[in-house]
């Protein structure tokens, strides 16, 4: 549309505040806009000359113009939030946050259960949330339901059920953790108290919670029922523990949003920390792109509208860094000069920076945000450290991992023009090698490998980097050699320990610069192949590791191993937990054949320990090197 176009029409526009609708000529949804008189709002776009090429670009695709009037500008800022929202229009700001965040839901029906969900449907339960960390989400709820009795079960709870007699209590019962209501021991106002609690605990306001267990120990006690009010003290201290441990910033202050910005050209990232009774309970940053000529101001407006929405945001305070044009009834904003309100908006910059930081370095570690020419360049670079005849515009890597010599796999990474090639990657279980011996897998596995690239015809990978250092590299090359491959690549060791690299016959090892991009590339490399190799690993270990020990033991059922590691998660807590733990689960009897068993298992680990020590070692000469996955316990190691 023309400025002339435009000027025939401009009459039509009316002077009311409302927002404006922008579209091209296949009828695309390009702006949404909020003004407080559209006439005069809309005829900037025709009259004044744009420094912005994305502006002057806007105006020449418009086409066509909508309008809706509304009664104040503020509603006009509410409407134009919920249309970008919904549409996400091209030249508008864009929110550049699609997770889906979880709910802890109160479901409705007779004695509600207590649970975490993604889905929000309308059915009539209350969703408390979103929360912007799953793991918070399961803290909570594990707290809550160490604290606070309610029920997990799945059982119809109607008055007419519990009437009949239809249930029985079950173990959580017998172990304190509920009431009973399922046999009728629990009155639904009873349950309801529990509900409340459960609400001011995910507000963060423990008082009324403390206070509430602090009457029923007093009560307790008054009827000398002094075991159940040792019980309700230990609570009383596990809430006071947490609550310590919460982030208080002010006894005094209630509840706040404090929002903070941080701009880089076209992208903005805006900080949320959300304040209940004096303690941070939540906290996001989200990375906001601009495509016209937004200000800071009118950034911070939209990212503020559209993260209160998110976080149904009950506060009636905003902490700011500077004014902005923002209305909401009953809302005050607040720019502080000092003291606690100050230091909280200091903490919300700090965030913001921290993110953009861990954004910038990501983008360092991975080439997929550069262009082919950025790509190029790092490889380039890396050919020249590493002095390869060829760039290595296909690098492929390979990592071992077993379970004290059981289930031992490897993995294998392939990277082509210094990103991932995920299609390419593979999984190898070990066929020929038994027992610890990753020099031998190296070779079988490199040997299979390449075999197979051979035989389909494909092309070879100009680097091959073997995670291991020299030991694991001197038999990938006996691989490569058998295969008739010798010069048509590139075989590199990395030591993981010190970052080094290791090529075949060379009695000194190459370390490249802490921040060089060739070793930052590597590393990336290195860090993907331990990542898909430990998924697969874990995965193999609970499918026949696990599960299997338990059932394998004689005397323990399926239904038993299954209840042991649904109460303590991992055969190794359940070691841990020792024979009186388990028994108050399972009966003493089967509880003695589980402690044996691990006695029995550790004796023998023992035994085999002394004879790899004093026995004969058929191990190569050379030094194995490993690292260690830290998520996995004492007696597991990925090498």
């Amino acid at each position: 549309m023309t400025a002339q176009e435009f000027q025939q029409q401009s009459h039509k526009i009316p002077t009311d505040p409302g927002i404006y609708k922008y579209y091209d000529t296949q009828d695309n949804l390009l702006y949404v806009g909020k003004a407080k008189s559209l006439r005069k709002r809309v005829s900037s776009y025709f009259s004044k000359t744009f420094t912005s090429y994305k502006t002057h670009e806007l105006v020449q695709r418009i086409a066509r113009i909508e309008f809706t009037i509304v009664d104040s500008e503020q509603d006009a800022f509410l409407l134009e939030n919920s249309l970008i929202k919904q549409f996400q229009p091209r030249y508008n700001i864009n929110l550049k946050d699609d997770k889906t965040y979880p709910y802890i839901v109160l479901k409705k029906e007779p004695f509600p259960r207590v649970f975490l969900t993604r889905r929000k449907i309308n059915d009539g339960s209350e969703y408390l949330g979103p929360f912007t960390s799953v793991a918070r989400v399961r803290e909570l709820i594990d707290f809550i339901r160490s604290n606070i009795p309610l029920r997990t079960c799945k059982l119809n709870l109607t008055e007419t059920n519990i009437r009949k007699h239809k249930f029985k209590v079950c173990l959580e019962y017998h172990l304190g953790n509920c009431k009973g209501p399922c046999e009728g021991f629990q009155s639904e106002e009873d349950y309801q108290d529990g509900l409340n609690q459960v609400k001011n605990v995910l507000k963060g306001n423990l008082n009324p919670v403390i206070q509430h267990f602090k009457q029923e120990m007093r009560a307790a006690a008054e009827q000398l029922a002094f075991e159940k009010a040792a019980i309700l003290h230990k609570k009383i201290e596990h809430l006071e523990q947490y609550q310590a441990k919460s982030i208080i910033v002010s006894n005094r202050m209630m509840t706040a949003d404090v929002f903070s910005i941080l701009r880089d050209n076209d992208l903005a990232y805006v900080n949320y920390l959300m304040m209940e009774n004096g303690s941070i309970v939540q906290t996001h940053t989200v990375q906001l792109e601009t495509h016209l000529d937004e200000t800071d101001e009118e950034v911070l407006a939209f990212g503020i509208a559209q993260l209160r929405s998110t976080f149904n945001s009950p506060a009636a305070e905003i902490i700011l860094p500077f004014p902005i044009n923002y209305e909401e009834p009953g809302v005050v904003l607040t720019i502080p000069k000092g003291g606690d309100k100050k230091k909280l908006l200091e903490l919300s910059e700090k965030n913001v920076n921290y993110f953009r930081e861990e954004l910038f370095k990501k983008k360092i570690l991975q080439l997929e945000g550069k262009d082919d020419m950025e790509r190029k360049k790092v490889l380039y670079q890396l050919q020249d450290d590493l002095q390869l005849p060829e760039v290595p515009v296909h690098i492929e890597c390979f990592d071992n991992s077993n379970f004290h010599g059981s289930y031992p796999v490897s993995a294998m990474v392939c990277f082509r023009d210094g990103v991932p090639s995920k299609k390419d990657y593979r999984h190898y279980n070990v066929k020929t090698v038994q027992g610890i011996n990753d020099f031998a897998t190296m070779k079988e596995v490199v040997g299979r490998r390449y075999k197979r690239l051979m035989d389909e015809g494909a092309s070879l990978p100009q680097l091959v980097i073997i995670d291991g250092g020299k030991g694991q590299l001197g038999y990938a090359l006996e691989a490569i050699e058998e295969l008739g491959l010798q010069g048509r690549m590139t075989l590199v060791g990395l030591a993981k320990n010190e970052e080094e690299l290791f090529f075949a016959g060379d009695q000194q090892s190459l370390k490249l610069p802490y921040n060089s991009e060739s070793l930052k590339l590597i590393r990336r490399i290195r860090d993907e192949v331990h990542r898909f190799g430990i998924t697969f690993h874990r995965k193999k270990r609970s499918q026949g590791t696990f599960k299997n020990e338990l059932e394998q033991i004689k005397g323990i059922g399926k239904n038993t191993a299954d209840q042991l590691l649904k109460e303590f998660r991992s055969v190794k807590r359940i070691r841990e937990a020792g024979e009186e733990a388990i028994a108050r689960l399972i009966g003493s009897s089967k509880a003695k054949i589980i402690a044996a068993h691990f006695k029995a298992a550790d004796n023998n680990g023992k035994a085999d320990s002394n004879d790899g020590v004093n026995g004969e070692n058929n191990a190569p000469a050379a030094p194995q090197e490993g690292h260690a996955d830290s998520s996995t316990g004492p007696n597991e190691s990925t090498v």
